[in-house]
């Protein structure tokens, strides 16, 4: 895609009136704020862009000099370079280009649930729980678990963490929806290979300002915790349920022994779903555009199937298939998988943009 020289010269006008802005000591907190965050969206973009322009003006001079006929010889061969690396630096501009998610920075909440399947899909959602772990160790993010509901087994029938770090949401969205397993549990005795699901959901966190909940608008109950949780937990009230009213979204959580600490963090959980919910929304408008992209993000979609005795992971939005199970299963190979699903979405968005 060749970007216009008229659109290229906007695009360092932009930024350099951005970096003087931030330079000029005059302006007010929330401003400052404001600005420094454009100037951070802007910067890969105008990087890009400046990379490509320096390339079209080397370019434009060499071809000058092809007219010498004693400098024609060294200009031919610096131009040929130059055109051979020209479209590159073009595409990564346009990538640059792309609008961006306003998420796509945002720590996420990981919610996975066992599908069908019973013990086994339990156990599965385990072992998803523990590859998210392991690629998020990989880029440096920290997760934290927020309410597991457990089976006698080590499985998971829920489990919903939060993953703090960079670019978080960016790296993860793609990840929501249903999760498909072959293999012979360890319960079965005959051998006979078995098909399991869980469901993930990756949602952006959002903050308080994103989403005010007002007071009006909750019910709170306050019950006796049940389940695994020892002596203390079943003898007190300290499990909440938040309803909230005008979406009907209720989040339970009981893994804390504090009434306070249970509050919090189903607040947060029940923040990051009506943030969901709102985006869903906004969406709604884009819903047939974004059913050319890679998957609609609709958590009842399969996503992804985990064939144990074949060793391969296979993406069935994209067609791509691994044959490294177990790098997949571990985090570490989890990212050749996101890698190619990120690429299949900007090519397909780059397409749309150039039709």
């Amino acid at each position: 895609m060749t970007i216009p020289e008229e659109r290229l010269a906007q695009i360092s006008h932009r930024f350099a009136e951005l970096e003087a802005r931030l330079a000029s000591g005059t302006l007010a907190t929330d401003e400052f704020v404001a600005a420094s965050r454009d100037y951070s969206e802007l910067e890969p973009v105008a990087k890009a862009a400046q990379e490509v322009r320096e390339m079209r003006t080397e370019i434009a001079e060499l071809s000058a000099l092809t007219q010498d006929p004693e400098m024609r010889a060294l200009a031919d061969e610096e131009l040929a370079e130059l055109r051979q690396r020209l479209p590159e630096a073009e595409h990564r501009l346009a990538i640059a280009m792309l609008p961006r998610d306003s998420a796509d920075s945002r720590p996420a909440m990981l919610e996975i649930r066992a599908g069908t399947g019973g013990d086994e899909a339990a156990l599965f959602a385990a072992d998803l729980f523990r590859m998210y772990e392991g690629y998020a160790a990989t880029q440096g993010w920290k997760v934290e678990t927020v309410s597991i509901n457990a089976n006698d087994l080590g499985g998971f029938k829920e489990i919903v963490a939060q993953i703090n770090g960079t670019g978080v949401f960016a790296k993860l969205k793609f990840e929501s929806g249903v999760h498909r397993v072959q293999r012979v549990p360890v319960t079965e005795s005959g051998g006979r290979i078995h098909t399991s699901a869980a469901t993930v959901a990756v949602l952006p966190e959002p903050t308080e300002v994103d989403v005010q909940i007002e007071d009006k608008d909750l019910r709170i109950d306050i019950y006796r915790a049940s389940g695994a949780g020892g002596q203390h937990v079943n003898k007190t009230d300290s499990a909440v349920r938040l309803t909230h009213l005008p979406t009907g979204i209720v989040v339970a959580m009981q893994d804390e022994r504090s009434q306070h600490r249970n509050r919090a963090k189903a607040m947060d959980v029940l923040r990051a779903r009506i943030y969901e919910k709102m985006r869903s929304e906004a969406h709604g408008a884009e819903a047939e555009a974004r059913k050319a992209m890679v998957g609609s993000g609709d958590r009842s979609e399969r996503i992804r199937t985990y064939n144990f005795p074949q060793g391969r992971v296979t993406d069935h939005r994209i067609g791509l298939t691994l044959h490294k199970l177990p790098e997949v299963l571990s985090g570490n190979g989890l990212g050749e998988m996101i890698d190619a699903l990120i690429a299949e979405d900007e090519a397909k968005r780059l397409a749309a943009m150039g039709e």
